[in-house]
């Protein structure tokens, strides 16, 4: 299973991209990457191989920025590669994807792309192609530009994105996959599985099935597949012996 962490906040994002991905990484990766966005636009990397060697290979390479998103993968669609690995981009390098799961239909999507420029065998990447396609159409609206995505995907996913357009933003949705935001002060967080949060917050807000969120540095706002505004509370999560005590956390069955 692959791994999802993301940052919003006034914090350089890299340090707890990566310290995010070494806790997702216990569950198995064969690669990993990171996208951070500068307030110019997006820096990347990404590798075959542990997180150690992602971090060795960005050491004297500057990654500023307070927002970005990060992966860890275990591969199940193409081989283990630069290429496959996450995150995945549009045509322009724009919009930044990370995800974990399947995407059942994407050749039918991959052949429907057929002006897009794809540079590797996996499934993710026909995710930014179709946002872009949207994204410039709806006047950069990133939000519904993802929902209008995930109704054309079949399978199981979570999935983040960034854009290179709109510093400080995150928008990410789940469809069986767990993924789940962490609410900070002045900064918020995203991942597959609470051991990524807790260093940081106890705050915890699970996505049910097929929702979606939009994270900056003040707070989130929850949709379901339409767009339509959800509420919910917050659930505190506590830890103790080094287990996770999910006092009143339901997992989602999607």
């Amino acid at each position: 299973m692959c791994g999802i962490v993301g940052y919003v906040g006034k914090r350089p994002a890299l340090g707890i991209l990566l310290e995010g991905l070494t806790r997702l990484e216990v569950r198995g990766s064969d690669s990993a990457g990171v996208v951070v966005q500068n307030g110019h636009g997006l820096t990347s990397e990404k590798v075959p191989g542990k997180v150690e060697v992602l971090r060795a290979r960005i050491a004297d390479r500057p990654f500023h920025g307070g927002s970005g998103l990060g992966h860890a993968r275990r591969a199940t669609h193409g081989g283990v590669n630069r290429a496959n690995a996450h995150p995945h981009f549009s045509c322009d390098g724009k919009i930044a994807v990370v995800h974990n799961g399947s995407v059942e239909n994407y050749a039918e999507l991959r052949r429907e792309l057929r002006d897009h420029r794809f540079t590797s065998t996996t499934d993710t990447e026909v995710i930014p192609h179709l946002i872009e396609e949207r994204y410039e159409r709806l006047g950069r609206d990133l939000l519904r530009s993802v929902m209008l995505t995930l109704k054309k995907i079949r399978g199981s996913f979570a999935i983040g994105v960034m854009t290179a357009h709109q510093p400080g933003l995150l928008v990410a949705g789940r469809v069986h996959c767990p993924l789940a935001v962490g609410l900070g002060s002045g900064e918020n967080f995203l991942a597959s599985d609470l051991s990524a949060l807790l260093p940081h917050t106890r705050r915890v807000v699970p996505l049910e099935g097929r929702e979606i969120v939009e994270i900056d540095g003040t707070g989130m706002q929850l949709f379901d597949s339409d767009l339509r505004p959800q509420s919910r509370e917050p659930l505190e999560v506590t830890w103790k012996n080094g287990r996770i005590l999910q006092r009143g956390y339901r997992r989602s069955s999607g």
